[in-house]
């Protein structure tokens, strides 16, 4: 009978800690979180004008990547 309230006190304790628990706040995407194919030093670079598909494609650039939130005006003029 002692085993029972062992068990019962063991699935409060787990329930307890488990609401009292604050789940894990995300961290931000940062640049280095993507792996993008980069050329090497000396490799020949292809420059391509319209849609075409390509074998071995490399990304030579990553532009206007935002680190900081964007603010949100409430609404239009008044």
């Amino acid at each position: 009978m002692n085993f029972l309230i062992q068990i019962a006190v063991m699935i409060v304790a787990a329930y307890v800690s488990a609401a009292l628990n604050t789940p894990p706040k995300p961290k931000p995407a940062a640049l280095t979180d993507w792996d993008f194919p980069t050329p090497d030093e000396g490799t020949r670079r292809a420059i391509i004008f319209g849609d075409c598909w390509v074998s071995s494609w490399m990304v030579l650039g990553v532009g206007n990547y935002r680190t900081r939130q964007l603010k949100l005006d409430s609404g239009g003029k008044k």
